[in-house]
């Protein structure tokens, strides 16, 4: 088969035509063109098109391309699916989605500045996700310090850190990072943690690592998710708008996502919430 996207690939182009060439067509020619052109390459080529807007191989709400290829095809190995959250934090710019999505996007960065042949960058890049593919597989519990004396001394090291925590003196980014969160969630939906960070001049590597310390022990995508939760339950209490612009007023893709993480966070759908309200509240139509 042949398949075709955008030119200039760095994580969804390259992990793509990894997986695919891996484990679903090891025949499969992939072909880059300009990104105004993909579609009618496509047709002429009879070429699947993918990782742009308005195709089936595409993103889905929070999920990136390669996340819809594992879906589509069905492939469950465990290894696939550690590496699936690494790529969609490194191509949604979203690191707090797992600790190793900053280390691949700098990586494929780096690699699309070295090479300006999308082909020699995608043969490279196969060499990479080979082996990020081998660390998913068989060495994820591998550490590098593996001197019994370096993991005794580690071990302490973390646990007095653990018992010191509470003690931490909340660092100033932190404080203000927190008021631009609680200042922007209702005006921007969008917030993003590399755009703050950038603003409070501190990386963004490093505040997604810290982040947790001083937010209630929850990542940065997890701790603005509850903001927004918290705010639909408001709205769901004091107004009479529909779900659908429940989900548009804090921040969600559309209702299925908004139903889906609000489940989650409460067990319940926020239909099935809304209906158990006390029924002596009266909402008012903002």
């Amino acid at each position: 088969m042949k398949w075709i996207t955008r030119e200039r690939p760095k994580i969804d182009r390259i992990a793509c035509p990894w997986l695919i060439k891996r484990f679903i067509d090891k025949e499969a020619q992939i072909i880059f063109v300009p990104d105004k052109e993909v579609l009618q390459q496509a047709k002429e080529m009879e070429a699947i098109p993918f990782d742009i807007p308005g195709v089936e191989f595409t993103h889905y709400e929070d999920r990136c391309t390669f996340d819809y290829f594992l879906q589509k095809y069905a492939l469950t190995d465990p290894a696939l699916q550690a590496i699936a959250p690494i790529v969609r934090g490194a191509d949604t710019d979203d690191h707090s989605v797992a600790s190793q999505s900053s280390g691949l996007w700098a990586i494929s960065a780096g690699l699309a500045f070295n090479y300006t042949d999308d082909y020699e960058l995608l043969e490279q890049g196969m060499l990479i996700y080979d082996a990020l593919y081998s660390w998913a597989k068989y060495l994820q519990k591998e550490k590098h310090t593996l001197n019994p004396t370096e993991q005794l001394l580690l071990q302490v090291f973390n646990t007095y850190m653990q018992q010191k925590e509470g003690a931490l003196k909340i660092p100033s980014w932190a404080k203000e990072l927190k008021e631009i969160i609680q200042d922007q969630i209702d005006t921007n939906l969008s917030l993003s943690l590399k755009e703050i960070s950038e603003g409070l001049q501190v990386n963004p590597a490093y505040v997604s690592r810290e982040f947790s310390k001083y937010f209630n022990n929850m990542s940065f995508g997890e701790y603005i998710r509850n903001l927004r939760i918290e705010k639909a339950i408001d709205l769901l209490h004091t107004t009479s708008n529909s779900l659908s612009e429940i989900a548009y007023l804090t921040g969600f893709s559309d209702q299925s996502h908004f139903t889906r993480i609000f489940k989650k966070h409460t067990g319940k759908n926020p239909s099935d919430y809304r209906k158990n309200l006390p029924k002596s509240k009266k909402h008012t139509k903002e």
